[in-house]
């Protein structure tokens, strides 16, 4: 994470200044890692009802020094972090209630321990970040056990595919790969290349999960309550429900998830409405699968 100075942050008072400055990392997209790992370890103070008892999450914040006040004051973002993991964990946990020795992969997993959920005895899972990433996880976080494999790699280049020992050809096993607030953050022609590449080289049932916001909040990151603090910026998202699927012919929409209804007013009454005007939600959870001709 990058190092924020006084004068970087919109809207400091004093009583953010007190908080830790995050650690410098290599990627701007890496610095909002502390929000998510805040808001697992700590949200169910604020919501106990959205609780996803992460084991690991407290200990590794505290282990960067972080005390999450900084993160806490924003009560949307540690709501929608509660409620997207929830999403993931349950759509992993369904992919794998039909395919038990299936391969779950986390693109962008920053320092998430999705497998202490998943993991039912058979089940492999590949966390995968950029390389600084993969080395504070493996400092805070510590070796992986049996069946789970950490691998670096940048999802802006091409063939990041056949780095995560996923099926060279259609006719293998689905899998279930998932990328959790790591959309948003990549330019547009990324992130229709990782779906492309997902559309091209998954075998048909393969789920791709993955949230995000839509266009409207690309280049807005400094009016993010959290994402303020970091180097991060908001750069693509999709403008109608076909941006979605038209990096490849074998895509297919399969749900968009609700996020930030549950949280009351004003989600409530304008996720509906925001849908109904742009015909996209403003942020979601979106499922993708795989899907050739002949299974049509």
């Amino acid at each position: 994470m990058n190092d924020i100075r006084q004068d970087d942050v919109h809207g400091k008072d004093a009583g953010e200044a007190s908080h830790p400055a995050p650690r410098a990392m290599a990627s701007p997209v890496s610095d909002t890692l502390r929000i998510p790992l805040a808001a697992r370890a700590l949200g169910h103070i604020q919501f106990p009802r959205m609780a996803v008892n992460d084991a690991i999450a407290e200990h590794a914040l505290a282990k960067l020094g972080d005390d999450g006040g900084l993160w806490l004051r924003d009560r949307q973002s540690v709501y929608g972090v509660l409620a997207r993991t929830a999403i993931f964990r349950d759509l992993a946990l369904a992919y794998l209630s039909r395919h038990p020795a299936g391969h779950v992969v986390n693109l962008g997993c920053g320092l998430s321990h999705y497998f202490q959920w998943l993991d039912n005895g058979q089940a492999r899972m590949t966390d995968a970040d950029l390389p600084d990433v993969v080395a504070l996880r493996r400092e805070l976080l510590g070796p992986t056990g049996e069946r789970q494999y950490l691998a670096a790699l940048d999802l802006a280049r091409p063939g990041w595919w056949d780095t995560l020992g996923l099926p060279t050809n259609r006719d293998g096993e689905p899998v279930f790969l998932m990328s959790e607030g790591v959309f948003m953050y990549l330019q547009p022609p990324v992130a229709a290349a990782v779906l492309e590449e997902f559309g091209r080289r998954a075998p048909a049932g393969s789920t791709l999960a993955f949230d995000a916001m839509c266009w409207l909040a690309t280049g807005r990151a400094r009016r993010h309550s959290s994402v303020r603090h970091t180097a991060a910026e908001f750069a693509w998202g999709p403008r109608r429900p076909s941006d979605l699927t038209a990096p490849h012919t074998r895509l297919r929409l399969a749900a968009a998830h609700k996020v930030m209804e549950g949280y009351g007013m004003p989600y409530r009454a304008l996720g509906p409405l925001f849908r109904l005007v742009l015909g996209v939600p403003f942020y979601a959870v979106y499922e993708l699968k795989t899907q050739d001709s002949s299974s049509l």
